[in-house]
C-alpha cells in the first residue's frame, strides 16, 4: 500500500522569499497603521501574515528594522504633493489640503505607511525623524521655499501643524466632527487658513486706503 512520504507543510513556509518578505511587510505596514509602534509586537504581524515569529525576526532582525522598512512612503505620492504646490496661487491652499488628505487617508498607497509613521513617532525617535524630514522636504524644500516667501521656514512649521493636526483629529484621536466630516467641506473650512499661510496678502497702504474711499 503506497504512502505519501512528501513532507507535511510547515507554517510560516511561502513558496518563494520576496513574496514572503512582502506578505510581512503587508501585515506590519496594517498593523502599525492601527496600532502604532509600541502595541505591534512581532508575534501579532506573524499571525497577521500568517508565518512563524522566527521568520520575521530572519528577514528585519528587529521590530525596528521593520518598522523602517514599513514607512517606504512610495515616490509617486511624494511627487504628487510636491505638485499640489505648482500652478496658480488662487486655489493653492485648497490643493495642499485635498492633497495631503488624499495622501493619508482611505485606500491611496501611501495611507498605511503614512499612518504608521505619524503613530510611531509619538514614541520612536526613528519615525520622528522620519515624519519630520518628509514634512520639511515637501512642504519647505518642494512647496513653500521654492515660491520665495517670507518666512518659509515658519511657514512650513505653521503649515506642517495645521495639516498634521488635521490627520491626528480624523485619525487617531478620533475627533467626531472631524472623523465624520465629508472630505472637500474640510478642505472647503481648511483651505483658506492654509491659503493665507502660503500666499500673505500684501500689506495695505496709504495710497491703497485712499483708493477705496474714492
Amino acid at each position: 500500500m503506497a504512502t505519501n512520504t512528501s513532507p507535511a507543510a510547515r507554517r510560516g513556509r511561502r513558496p518563494g522569499t520576496s513574496t514572503t518578505r512582502q506578505a510581512i511587510l503587508d501585515a506590519a505596514r496594517a498593523r502599525f497603521a492601527i496600532d502604532g509602534f509600541t502595541a505591534t509586537t512581532i508575534r501579532r504581524v506573524a499571525a497577521d501574515a500568517d508565518v512563524d515569529a522566527s521568520l520575521v525576526m530572519q528577514f528585519f532582525r528587529s521590530k525596528n528594522e521593520l518598522f523602517a522598512a514599513v514607512m517606504s512612503v512610495p515616490a509617486e505620492a511624494l511627487t504628487r504633493f510636491s505638485a499640489a504646490f505648482e500652478g496658480a496661487e488662487d486655489g493653492l491652499g485648497e490643493r495642499v489640503v485635498r492633497t495631503f488628505l488624499d495622501m493619508w487617508e482611505g485606500d491611496a498607497p501611501s495611507a498605511k505607511p503614512l499612518m504608521a509613521m505619524l503613530r510611531g513617532a509619538i514614541v520612536n525617535d526613528q519615525a520622528n525623524a522620519q515624519l519630520r524630514e518628509f514634512l520639511q522636504e515637501r512642504l519647505l524644500v518642494d512647496g513653500i521655499a521654492s515660491r520665495a516667501v517670507d518666512n518659509a521656514t515658519l511657514r512650513a512649521g505653521i503649515v506642517s501643524s495645521m495639516l498634521v493636526g488635521l490627520v491626528v483629529g480624523r485619525g487617531i484621536v478620533g475627533v467626531p466632527m472631524l472623523a465624520e466630516a465629508d472630505r472637500e467641506t474640510l478642505v472647503a473650512l481648511a483651505g483658506p487658513a492654509v491659503q493665507s499661510v502660503l500666499v500673505p496678502t500684501p500689506p495695505t497702504t496709504a495710497e491703497d486706503d485712499e483708493s477705496r474711499d474714492v
